[in-house]
């Protein structure tokens, strides 16, 4: 057996609730870097609907996306018709350090989107094999995503939904 790359992802994302599928984009990334002898140390885990996010105007902040895709590195997992490619060629700053992004195939079709499953709770449906047991089970104990859970948090912005406004950029060595 061929010795394991140390390997640190991070993930960022709503993860609201968290699905399998979440879960999956770390089997995915951890494979595909392995496979390729890549030998990275911390990166960035997405998938292609959050590299999307890149050039949306005010949502970034162009130093802080130039440091992720320059200092760290990005591995992007596809889902369903997104083409991470075309967001990659779309942006100036992602298609400087397409060396250092990694975009990994997901063959098996996989399309659970948070937003319907939250949906799908919302309308008392089940969402079993959509989440883990023990997810499910915490959504229930804390009656989330009910109508009236949604309708109590409805005009609440979550700040990573928030568009940048102009303020001093800190890097990781600040």
């Amino acid at each position: 057996m061929s010795a394991r790359i140390p390997l640190v992802l991070l993930a960022c994302g709503s993860f609201n609730p968290i699905t399998n599928q979440h879960m999956r984009l770390f089997e995915l990334a951890r494979d595909h870097l392995h496979q390729t002898g890549s030998s990275p140390r911390l990166k960035l885990l997405c998938g292609a609907d959050f590299l999307d996010t890149f050039k949306v105007p005010g949502l970034w902040l162009d130093d802080h996306v130039e440091e992720v895709a320059g200092r760290f590195g990005l591995v992007c997992v596809s889902r369903g018709g997104l083409e991470p490619e075309l967001a990659v060629h779309e942006s100036e700053t992602l298609s400087r350090h397409w060396r250092n992004i990694f975009l990994v195939r997901e063959w098996v079709r996989n399309e659970t989107s948070a937003t319907e499953v939250r949906r799908a709770l919302r309308r008392g449906l089940s969402v079993k094999y959509l989440l883990p047991d023990s997810v499910i089970k915490y959504i229930h104990q804390h009656n989330l995503y009910t109508g009236d859970s949604e309708l109590k948090n409805k005009d609440v912005l979550l700040r990573p939904l928030t568009k940048q406004t102009e303020m001093p950029v800190k890097t990781l060595d600040d």
